[in-house]
């Protein structure tokens, strides 16, 4: 009997579910990895790229901590996940690195992925102010972590929303360390990383609210 080759179909595997996920990171905080989980769990993601930025277009004039340093934290607070992974692209990419120029070079190192971008509700509202927003829909369905109402669609956008709530804030961290309060929101790697390193110790640390 002649064997049947299997159809090709059959021997196709699905495309991973790439999510990418940028940020300052400063620092990351257990609520930033609260909601890339939510979004594993609720989307079947097969991973989360991380993806420390140099200085986000949308936050002009926030002094970040040097970006080495965000890099290393974020590598801290993500060693655990098997599902994370953290990228330099944008620290490294000529600025300013807009988001839909991380995600051509997301695809070509995925070029079969399926790639989501995870973000917040006060980022999805101000999307349409974005470099190339268009484009960038294109590229990408959007994960929208809604803490009250559930964002509202928006035509020619591939939107999911997931809702939920997660208490830290970047901002209140970098207040408390100033202040010598060590936070509960941290990992405890990336709280001693930020010891070691004397970490948002200066006023001009503290710079603009951020998530």
């Amino acid at each position: 009997m002649i064997p049947i080759p299997p159809s090709e179909t059959s021997t196709q595997k699905s495309p991973l579910r790439i999510c990418l996920f940028g940020g300052t990171f400063d620092p990351i905080h257990l609520g930033h990895t609260h909601i890339a989980a939510a979004a594993v769990e609720s989307l079947e993601l097969d991973q989360v790229i991380f993806l420390p930025c140099h200085q986000s277009p949308h936050k002009a004039g926030k002094e970040n901590a040097d970006g080495t340093h965000r890099l290393c934290m974020s590598h801290l607070a993500t060693a655990d996940l098997d599902w994370a992974k953290v990228d330099d692209f944008d620290l490294k990419a000529p600025q300013p690195c807009y988001s839909w120029r991380t995600v051509e070079a997301m695809q070509k190192k995925h070029p079969r992925a399926r790639m989501f971008w995870l973000m917040g509700t006060d980022q999805w509202r101000a999307l349409p102010r974005w470099n190339r927003p268009d484009h960038l829909a294109e590229l990408v369905e959007f994960i929208v972590f809604a803490r009250g109402a559930e964002p509202d669609a928006r035509p020619g956008y591939r939107m999911h929303a997931i809702s939920g709530s997660h208490p830290a804030s970047a901002t209140a961290i970098r207040e408390g360390l100033y202040q010598g309060r060590h936070d509960e929101w941290l990992h405890p790697d990336v709280l001693n990383y930020i010891e070691q390193h004397s970490l948002y110790q200066g006023p001009d640390e503290l710079g603009q609210a951020d998530d």
